[in-house]
């Protein structure tokens, strides 16, 4: 059985092993503190685009949802505040991780290709349940001798093929 915590990629491949604590660990403890600062290095301001899936596999749906870095910015903001006002029965940190799988990363020269995916959630407080099942590809790029997301296509339905096409 993985460890969530650690990270998958040998010392021996330190391209992927930086693009894994970027996307994952500094991500997650980022979101869970609602401290954009902390992640805000990691982006390529210059160009970056997010597209957002919606949760559905028709790329006809898909949508401009974050034309530059300040649109997602807020998003990301909002909905890590929303989330740090829930009340859940477990540690949220330790369920994100749990959830979170990212074991294929492609790179060529200085660009990269992440995929990375939920398959869990978190049980609330109230007994309800907080489902995780989406994924993200990640464009990164070695800019300024680092690693940083210059855009990504997200929201997609974890697994694909099993979203509903509601608009």
């Amino acid at each position: 059985m993985r460890d969530p915590l650690a990270n998958p990629f040998p010392a021996s491949d330190p391209a992927r092993r930086a693009i894994w604590t970027m996307l994952v660990t500094r991500d997650i403890d980022a979101f869970l503190a609602a401290d954009w600062a902390m992640v805000a290095g990691d982006f390529v301001e210059e160009g970056f685009v997010g597209i957002d899936a919606g949760r559905g596999d028709n790329p006809d749906r898909w949508r401009l949802g974050f034309p530059d870095l300040a649109a997602y910015r807020e998003e990301w903001l909002r909905q890590a505040r929303d989330f740090a006002g829930q009340r859940f029965a477990e540690d949220p940190r330790a369920a994100i991780f749990a959830a979170t799988t990212l074991t294929v990363i492609d790179i060529e020269g200085d660009t990269a290709l992440a995929r990375k995916k939920f398959d869990g959630g978190l049980r609330k407080a109230d007994g309800g349940f907080d489902a995780m099942n989406w994924q993200t590809l990640y464009l990164c790029r070695h800019v300024e001798g680092r690693w940083k997301i210059a855009g990504f296509t997200g929201y997609l339905p974890n697994p694909m093929g099993t979203a509903s096409e509601s608009v």
